[in-house]
């Protein structure tokens, strides 16, 4: 069988659903497989993870299903079209160097040593490359800009279906120009960080479904709608509008397979929080998450600095993980963070999706 033929698509799929790949925790191996057993397509998150720790979820994943999965990685700037180079302005520089002073009580606080900053850091990302190359994983998506086509040819001569997080018109047709196979649509209400091409972006506010729409209008990829998709009306939606598959995170973050802390799932069921805020505060990068006290700090300071804002802020969250307390961790999550329920995955894809019981 060729690459060609082999490879992966979302017509594969019994259901039109995607697991979306939730970085620092949530995703797992046995959450991938649940929901690809379910019927939809199950997501590993290799961003922040190391080599050695992605190639085991791989490993395990494969052991617990046959079904087709994904691996997200994160693209390091240097790797990066559509903002290449690890030049770092000065200007940016200072304003790292002033947000540690303003997070060090935070530090002292929680007992932890505030990091030394490293923009160049890449996440490993050659080795991630080769590693999902070695072991031919049916789909691997990109995060946080857009890779060279170099890269995604290079993938697709193994039989891997390449996908591209978008937040625009322009981010798609640059994916598709470069030989993206599939895009990720990401509408303003997604929890987690918002997939712009370029750190110091801010992204629109065109609904999902009208950012659907005309992605839909202007390239000829299937499509994945993700964002603020939080019951079955909102997915009939998103599919009406042109999208061949739903991605779902938020759902899945209480769900018995999800690897969230217990301080995390508490934070989102019981009700003490309401609402959600897009800030750079945790990582530089502009992400949606329940609105905490860390929040309310220091989202007015952070500067656009990934991954610096990133390395600084992790031991404090660390630290706050650690200890159970919620008011210093980044509870990724969209704004219907509330409907998620402790149930298993099969639920939430069953119930998004008005498919029956298999039991």
């Amino acid at each position: 069988m060729t690459s060609t033929e082999s490879r992966f698509r979302l017509t594969d799929l019994r259901l039109p659903f995607v697991g979306a790949p939730m970085a620092g925790g949530p995703s797992t191996p046995a959450l991938a497989a649940a929901v690809t057993a379910a019927g939809g397509l199950g997501f590993l998150a290799a961003g922040n993870r190391p080599v050695a720790g992605v190639r085991a979820d791989v490993e395990q994943v494969r052991a617990l299903t046959e079904g087709p999965f994904g691996v997200n990685l994160f693209v390091p700037q240097a790797a990066n079209t559509a903002a290449p180079g690890t030049a770092v302005d000065p200007a940016v520089h200072l304003s790292v160097a002033a947000y540690r002073e303003a997070l060090q009580d935070t530090a002292h606080r929680y007992g932890v040593e505030l990091p030394d900053t490293d923009p160049a850091d890449d996440d490993g990302w050659a080795a991630k490359l080769e590693l999902v190359e070695e072991l031919r994983v049916p789909v691997v998506s990109f995060t946080f800009g857009l890779p060279a086509a170099a890269v995604l040819e290079r993938l697709a001569a193994v039989g891997t279906t390449t996908s591209v997080t978008v937040t625009s018109v322009p981010e798609a047709e640059a994916a598709v120009r470069a030989g993206a196979r599939l895009l990720t649509v990401q509408g303003p209400a997604a929890g987690g960080h918002r997939g712009t091409h370029r750190a110091e972006d801010v992204p629109g506010e065109e609904p999902l479904v009208e950012l659907v729409a005309a992605v839909r209008a202007a390239v000829a990829v299937p499509i994945v709608a993700a964002g603020g998709i939080a019951s079955a009306a909102a997915a009939d939606t998103a599919l009406a509008a042109g999208a061949d598959a739903v991605q779902i995170g938020t759902l899945l973050l209480r769900t018995h397979e999800a690897g969230t802390s217990a301080a995390y799932r508490e934070a989102l069921g019981s009700g003490r929080y309401t609402e959600t805020a897009v800030t750079r505060a945790f990582s530089g990068r502009l992400a949606r998450g329940v609105r905490n006290g860390f929040i309310d700090r220091f989202s007015d300071i952070a500067p656009a600095a990934y991954p610096q804002v990133n390395q600084l802020t992790k031991p404090i969250r660390a630290a706050a993980a650690q200890t159970g307390d919620p008011e210093a961790i980044a509870l990724w999550a969209g704004p219907s963070f509330a409907a998620a329920r402790e149930v298993p995955a099969a639920e939430v894809v069953r119930g998004i999706l008005h498919a029956p019981s298999c039991s």
